[in-house]
C-alpha cells in the first residue's frame, strides 16, 4: 500500500481548442467571469486519466460507458452486478445475503478497478426492491478545478457542415463553435495516504496516474480536443506523516510582455518557479523525493532540475 502523502503539480496548454465545455452554455469553454480565466474541472481531467488507463495501459475502470444486450447504458447498480463474480464466475444475488453482496463487490472493484483506487467511489447495492445498500469510498487522489495562469479570449466560429439541412434542400447546414486561442491550464491536486489505505492504492497505481496524465492529455485527439501538450508535471513525496505545502499552484505564475489574451504560444511568456523552488528548499527535510517531467519549449525563470539538486532534493526525471 502506499505510504507516503504527495502532492501533484500539472501544467497543460491548448491552443484554437475547447478544453472542457460547459453544456449549459451553448458547450463555450468555461470562464471565471470576474478574473477572465479559463476553468476546467477535474472531472474533465479524471476521464482523460480513465481513459487512457483503460485505451492504452489495459487497466479495468469502473466508470465507463457500457450498453447491455438491449442498447441501453449501464446504471450504476448494473455496472456494480458486473463484480458480483467469484473465481471468474457470476454470482446469482439471490442466493446471498445483502452483506454477502456487499462484501464481494467491494472487494472486485478494488481488486480489479484502478479509477476506484485512484478516484473512489459511490455506488449503490441492490438485493431486491426491499433490500438495499451503498458502498463508498472516498479517493486518496483529489484535484482542485484547473485554472488558467491567464486571462483568456473567447472567438466564436462559424462554418458550413458537409450536409444539406434537410431532404431536398440545396443549402449546407451551418455549425458554430468557441474556442480559446490559447491557455496555459494548472491543476492542482493531492494524494492522501490515509484514504489509500482503505482502497489498496499503490505506488504502482500511482506511476500509472503520472504517465496517464502526461500522456493521457497528449493522446486526447479530438476536433476539439487535438492539441493539447502537457508542459510540466510534478509530483512532490513527502517523508513526513500527514503533511503537505498545499497549494503549489499559486507558487507559479507567468511573465509576458503581451497581454493576457494576446498570448498564443507557449514562447510568448516565461513560467516564474522561483517562489515554488523556494518553498520546496524550505521545506526539504519533510520531502523523500520529487518527481518531474517538463516539456523542453517551456522555459522557467529557474532551471526547476538543477535548483532542487542544488538544495539536496533528490530528484528523478521522467
Amino acid at each position: 500500500m502506499l505510504q507516503n502523502r504527495s502532492e501533484l503539480l500539472f501544467l497543460y496548454d491548448v491552443q484554437w481548442a475547447n478544453p472542457n465545455g460547459d453544456p449549459v452554455d451553448e458547450n463555450k469553454p468555461r470562464i471565471d467571469e470576474e478574473t477572465g480565466r479559463n476553468i476546467v474541472t477535474d472531472v474533465r481531467l479524471k476521464r482523460t486519466i480513465r481513459d487512457y488507463l483503460y485505451d492504452y495501459c489495459h487497466q479495468e475502470i469502473f466508470v465507463r460507458e457500457i450498453a447491455g444486450e438491449n442498447e441501453y447504458i449501464q446504471d450504476a447498480k448494473m455496472r456494480a452486478e458486473d463484480f458480483l463474480v467469484k473465481d471468474g464466475e457470476k454470482l446469482d444475488k439471490s442466493k446471498l445475503s445483502l452483506a454477502e453482496m456487499k462484501r464481494i463487490i467491494n472487494e472486485e472493484i478494488l481488486r480489479q478497478c484502478i479509477d476506484v483506487r485512484l478516484f473512489g467511489v459511490t455506488l449503490p447495492i441492490e438485493k431486491n426492491a426491499k433490500e438495499k445498500s451503498s458502498i463508498t469510498h472516498t479517493g486518496p487522489v483529489q484535484f482542485k478545478m484547473g485554472q488558467s495562469l491567464h486571462a483568456v479570449k473567447l472567438e466564436y466560429i462559424k462554418g458550413t457542415g458537409a450536409f444539406a439541412s434537410g431532404s431536398g434542400m440545396m443549402q449546407k447546414t451551418f455549425r458554430e463553435e468557441y474556442v480559446l486561442p490559447y491557455s496555459l491550464i494548472a491543476f492542482y491536486g493531492v494524494i492522501n495516504e490515509t484514504a489509500a489505505a482503505y482502497t489498496k492504492l499503490t505506488e504502482e497505481d500511482v506511476q500509472l496516474l503520472f504517465d496517464a496524465m502526461w500522456n493521457g492529455t497528449k493522446n486526447l485527439i479530438s476536433r476539439s480536443k487535438a492539441g493539447q501538450i502537457p508542459r510540466l508535471l510534478l509530483r512532490i513525496v513527502y517523508k513526513e506523516k500527514h503533511f503537505h505545502i498545499g497549494e503549489l499552484d499559486k507558487y507559479i505564475s507567468l511573465h509576458s510582455e503581451k497581454v493576457d489574451e494576446e498570448i498564443r504560444d507557449v514562447s510568448d511568456y516565461i513560467l516564474d518557479t522561483a517562489p515554488l523552488i523556494r518553498v520546496m528548499e524550505k521545506q526539504k527535510e519533510k520531502i523523500e523525493r520529487v518527481e518531474i517531467k517538463k516539456n523542453d519549449r517551456l522555459v522557467c525563470s529557474e532551471d526547476i532540475i538543477e535548483s532542487l539538486k542544488t538544495a539536496g532534493i533528490p530528484v528523478e526525471v521522467k
